[in-house]
């Protein structure tokens, strides 16, 4: 079950400079939407991936779904959850800060490691001058170690930099936090040993929120399929809500 809320809109941030486009998600003669993008991946996954690993995929995605993290998160309506994340610039930002300054999206990313998570972490590069624009701030959170965040960074041309939330403190406080699956459970403890520096077989749904001045959570999306992302313009839409 994807959840795709919104009430009138907040996005917490942690840096806008980038490139101005429209706030939309529609592809450009140079490049397709993301939304694009992220089908090109799907798809092309039954040529990159054996079909017995497919099946173990698609099987992990429903045992998340019906473990039923999507509706037991925080949702539209609900108060946000405060933290102090560190960053990978040795600074760190407190959310209740950020959001009583303006509206915030907050977005959690898997890991460098996640071509999809990298594809949405480009788009919304894009959209930084436009949430500046909106008196927004972007904070992208991450379970993967600081300095792996900086490779992400770096390795896609982001200028936005990654909070680091340890052992997914702060994603569990948003009740996003899953148990992987046993069926896939060995494949992913190798990758998250070397970039999380933990042995927990966990991870927090690709999940965005918009969080007004308030504290307010105004917009969410929840899909326990990691192949879906937040549309940046339903974002960008969810943060001038909040400002009408």
């Amino acid at each position: 079950m994807r959840l795709k809320l919104s009430l009138g809109m907040f996005v917490v941030g942690l840096s806008f400079m980038g490139q101005a486009v429209h706030a939309d998600d529609h592809a450009t003669s140079q490049e397709p939407s993301m939304k694009a993008q992220l089908q090109a991946l799907a798809d092309g996954a039954s040529k990159r991936i054996p079909a017995d690993k497919l099946v173990k995929y698609k099987a992990a995605i429903e045992t998340v779904k019906a473990s039923g993290v999507e509706a037991s998160a925080k949702q539209v309506g609900d108060q946000a959850a405060d933290g102090v994340l560190p960053t990978w610039k040795g600074d760190s930002i407190r959310l209740s800060d950020a959001w009583q300054e303006g509206p915030v999206v907050l977005m959690w990313y898997r890991g460098g490691w996640c071509p999809y998570c990298n594809i949405q972490l480009r788009a919304m590069q894009k959209q930084l001058d436009t949430l500046g624009q909106a008196g927004a701030k972007l904070i992208v959170v991450s379970p993967e170690l600081p300095a792996k965040a900086k490779e992400t960074a770096e390795a896609n041309d982001l200028s936005m930099v990654a909070a680091h939330d340890k052992n997914n403190q702060l994603a569990r406080k948003y009740g996003i936090v899953f148990e992987l699956p046993d069926s896939i459970a060995d494949g992913y403890a190798p990758r998250l040993l070397e970039y999380n520096g933990s042995t927990a077989s966990e991870l927090p749904l690709s999940a965005t929120y918009v969080i007004d001045t308030n504290g307010k959570i105004t917009y969410a999306f929840l899909d326990a399929d990691y192949k879906n992302r937040a549309a940046p313009k339903e974002i960008i839409a969810a943060v001038k809500a909040i400002s009408k």
